[in-house]
């Protein structure tokens, strides 16, 4: 399958990755993301791929871009961002902007979307939220509140519509090496590079079924984790984190 596809977040890490795949395969991309460089760049290095200048949180900027690009057989929605949410120094703020990013800016490009698809009775939605929105983790409530949001939002999409012709995926990155987790001060285990990422992410929409998790080991603890009792889970993650 080739065709017109939208990837949000495509400046950097997973969604630059992603651009340039999916243009070797032969795709038209869109990429669009905050700042027009690193759009600029990415198109310079395949003519398969324009920029597209886009704040995913702005949702009449998202409604007039979808409106006079090509209309997407795909979107992948990959923009996001991440900061710490310690209870210690918490911010409405900060979980604000985190939120307004990775779920809202997740909603604006779903809503600027769906009423095209369902006139044509076809197109591919990928939602990429992450391991994080399984369980809350520590200084993370803000990330984890989006991304369980996201992975929410897919679910109940999913069941809506069923039979439509519209097929919707979801993604569930672990630690993936992009600008934003080189800030982290911790070990992050089964890192992967964005270009194994973005493998992962072809191989699973290649295949059947609605959630791509990697990296294979790590997203398995994930959901081990979703699953475990209360009483065990949250004794066992102060002690894995100290």
């Amino acid at each position: 399958m080739t065709g017109h596809v939208w990837i949000t977040g495509a400046g950097s890490g997973i969604g630059e990755a992603l651009a340039l795949a999916m243009a070797e395969q032969g795709w038209r991309v869109m990429a669009t993301g905050r700042r027009f460089e690193p759009l600029a760049a990415l198109a310079r290095r395949h003519d398969a791929i324009s920029p597209w200048p886009l704040d995913v949180t702005d949702c009449d900027a998202v409604s007039s871009v979808v409106s006079r690009m090509p209309a997407p057989d795909m979107a992948i929605l990959c923009a996001g961002t991440h900061a710490p949410t310690p209870a210690g120094s918490f911010d409405a703020a900060d979980v604000r902007t985190l939120v307004e990013t990775n779920l809202m800016g997740t909603v604006h490009c779903v809503a600027a979307l769906l009423p095209g698809m369902l006139e044509r009775g076809r197109g591919r939605l990928v939602l990429v939220a992450s391991v994080a929105g399984y369980r809350g983790l520590p200084t993370a409530a803000g990330y984890c509140a989006g991304k369980a949001g996201v992975i929410a939002l897919a679910e109940s999409l999913r069941l809506d519509l069923a039979g439509s012709g519209i097929d919707i995926r979801l993604v569930n990155p672990g630690f993936v090496d992009t600008p934003l987790t080189r800030k982290n001060p911790f070990p992050m285990p089964d890192i992967i590079s964005a270009e194994t990422a973005a493998a992962a992410i072809l191989d699973g929409l290649g295949h059947p079924g609605f959630e791509i998790a990697f990296p294979r080991r790590f997203a398995f603890a994930m959901r081990l984790l979703r699953l475990m009792p209360d009483r065990l889970y949250f004794p066992l993650i102060r002690r894995i984190t100290g």
